[in-house]
C-alpha cells in the first residue's frame, strides 16, 4: 500500500516540527516528544488531528539547560576553597552552597577522615553525584535524605554551614533579614533566620541565574565526568590547588588533634614512628591524578575545566577573579569586586573563626614557610616531588632559602582554561 500525497505532506510537516522541537530543547527548560508517523502505515493520514492529539498527550520532560551556568569548585581541605567560594557567594545572581556533600559523607561514612583508604573515600561518590545533579536542578528536597534528624515539613536547623550562603540568609528564605543585615556574620545569620525552609530555599535557587557549589569531598575531576558530560547541566569545574606544604601547615594548625603527630615532629624535631603520612600523600596523589586529567585536555572537559592555583589568586585576587568569570561566561558583579577589596587586605585576627576569609591574602599564601620546620618541608618535598613540579612549586634547598621571602617558591605559570 502506497502513501497518498497528503500523507507525504504530513510527514514533511512532522519532520519540520521535530527539528524545531530539537532546536528548542537547547533554549527552553522543557520539550514535548511527539510520535513520528510511520511511512509504512499511513493510518495517521486518515485523521489530521490524531498527530496533534498524540503530541498533546505525550509526556513532558523537564530539562535544566544552558540558560544557567553551573559551577563546581573542586578543592581539598585548607586549600583556600572557602575564599574562592565567596567569589561566587557575593554575586547577586549566583545561588551558592557551601559543602552540601558533608551530609552525604557523614550519613554514609560517618567515620571517614582524610587518611581513609581510597575505597572508603569513593563509597560516597555515586550518592554525591546524584545529590549534586539534584541541587543543580534546584531540588533541595533531595538533601533531606542525608540530613539527620530528617527535616519535618521541609524545615531543618541542621544544614551544614547554612550561614555561609548569602542566598540562604536573605529574603525570601530569611524574611527577618533587613537592609542593615547585608553583611551578617555566619553565626548571626543562623540566629536571626532560625530554621531553614527548604521549600523557600528551592524557590530562591530557581530565581537565581546560576548555581555554584564548593566541595572538598570529591577526590578527582574524573569522578565528575558523568555530570560534566550531562548536557542538561552546563557544568564547569574550577579546580583549586595549593602548595601541599601550605596545606599541611594549615591543617596542622586548624585540626590540631588530627594532626597532633605532625605537630610533635615540628616541635621536637623527631619524626613519630606511627606518623600517618597518608594525611599528606593522599593530597598529592589526588592533585597529581586530577590535574593530569585536566592538563591532558580530554574532549569531555573541553570548555569545562579551569585550573587555579591559590597562590596566584592570593597575590592578584582581582585579576584572577576576572579570569575565572571570563572563563565561566558570567558578567562579574560589583558586589564581588567590593568583597575582594574588603577581604584581601585585612589581618587574620579580624576573622572570627577558622574558616574566616578576612585576611591579607598574599601574606597568608606564604605563611607556611614560617610554620613548618625545614625537616618537615624536606620530607614533603620528597613525598610530593611530582605534583610540586607539575604545578610549578619550587623546592627549598635549605632553611635559609625556606625563610627568605625574597626567593619565590612559585614559578610563573599560565594555566590557560581548556577552551
Amino acid at each position: 500500500m502506497q502513501c497518498s500525497w497528503k500523507a507525504v505532506l504530513l510527514l514533511a510537516l512532522a519532520s519540520i516540527a521535530i527539528q524545531y522541537t530539537a532546536i528548542r530543547t537547547f533554549t527552553a527548560k522543557s520539550f514535548h516528544s511527539c510520535p513520528i508517523p510511520n511511512p509504512v502505515n499511513c493510518s495517521l493520514s486518515q485523521d489530521t488531528d490524531v498527530a496533534d492529539r498524540l503530541c498533546d498527550e505525550s509526556p513532558t520532560f523537564s530539562y535544566n539547560l544552558s540558560r544557567k551556568t553551573h559551577v563546581l569548585i573542586l578543592a581539598t581541605t585548607r586549600s583556600g576553597s572557602s575564599f574562592v567560594g565567596q567569589l561566587f557567594n557575593q554575586h547577586f545572581d549566583v545561588f551558592y552552597l557551601f559543602e552540601p556533600l558533608y551530609h552525604v559523607q557523614y550519613t554514609l561514612i560517618p567515620k571517614l577522615t582524610q587518611s581513609k583508604s581510597t575505597t572508603d573515600r569513593r563509597v560516597m561518590l555515586g550518592a554525591s553525584r546524584d545529590l549534586l545533579r539534584s541541587l543543580y536542578d534546584c531540588d533541595l528536597y533531595f538533601l533531606e535524605n542525608y540530613i539527620k534528624p530528617q527535616p519535618v515539613n521541609h524545615t531543618t536547623d541542621r544544614l551544614f554551614r547554612r550561614g555561609a550562603s548569602k542566598a540562604l540568609c536573605s529574603p525570601p528564605v530569611c524574611e527577618s533579614v533587613g537592609a542593615v543585615d547585608l553583611h551578617l556574620e555566619e553565626g548571626d545569620c543562623v540566629k536571626k533566620c532560625g530554621t531553614l525552609n527548604l521549600t523557600l530555599a528551592t524557590e530562591s535557587c530557581r530565581e537565581h541565574g546560576h548555581v555554584a557549589i564548593k566541595t572538598v569531598r570529591v577526590p578527582e575531576v574524573s569522578d565528575l565526568r558523568a555530570l560534566v558530560e550531562d548536557p542538561r547541566l552546563n557544568l564547569k569545574v574550577i579546580q583549586l590547588v595549593r602548595d601541599p606544604r601550605g596545606i599541611l601547615a594549615s591543617r596542622s594548625e586548624t585540626f590540631r588533634d588530627t594532626y597532633r603527630l605532625w605537630r610533635i615532629w615540628d616541635g621536637t624535631g623527631r619524626k613519630p614512628y606511627n606518623l600517618d603520612v597518608t594525611q599528606l600523600t593522599t593530597v598529592c596523589e589526588d592533585f597529581w591524578n586530577s590535574v593530569s586529567t585536566g592538563l591532558n585536555r580530554p574532549p569531555w572537559l573541553k570548555g569545562k575545566y579551569m585550573l587555579v592555583r591559590y597562590e596566584d589568586l592570593a597575590r592578584n585576587p582581582m585579576k584572577k577573579t576576572e579570569e575565572i568569570y571570563d572563563f565561566l561566561g558570567i558578567p562579574m558583579d560589583s558586589n564581588v569586586e567590593r568583597w575582594i577589596q574588603n577581604n584581601t587586605r585585612g589581618d587574620r585576627s579580624s576573622s572570627k573563626h577558622k574558616y574566616g576569609t578576612v585576611r591579607n591574602s598574599a601574606a597568608t599564601a606564604e605563611k607556611w614557610r614560617f610554620r613548618l620546620s625545614y625537616e618537615i618541608v624536606a620530607f614533603t618535598q620528597h613525598a610530593c616531588q611530582q605534583v610540586l613540579a607539575q604545578l610549578g612549586y619550587k623546592t627549598a634547598g635549605s632553611e635559609e632559602e625556606l625563610k627568605n621571602l625574597s626567593i619565590s617558591l612559585v614559578e610563573e605559570r599560565d594555566f590557560l582554561p581548556f577552551s
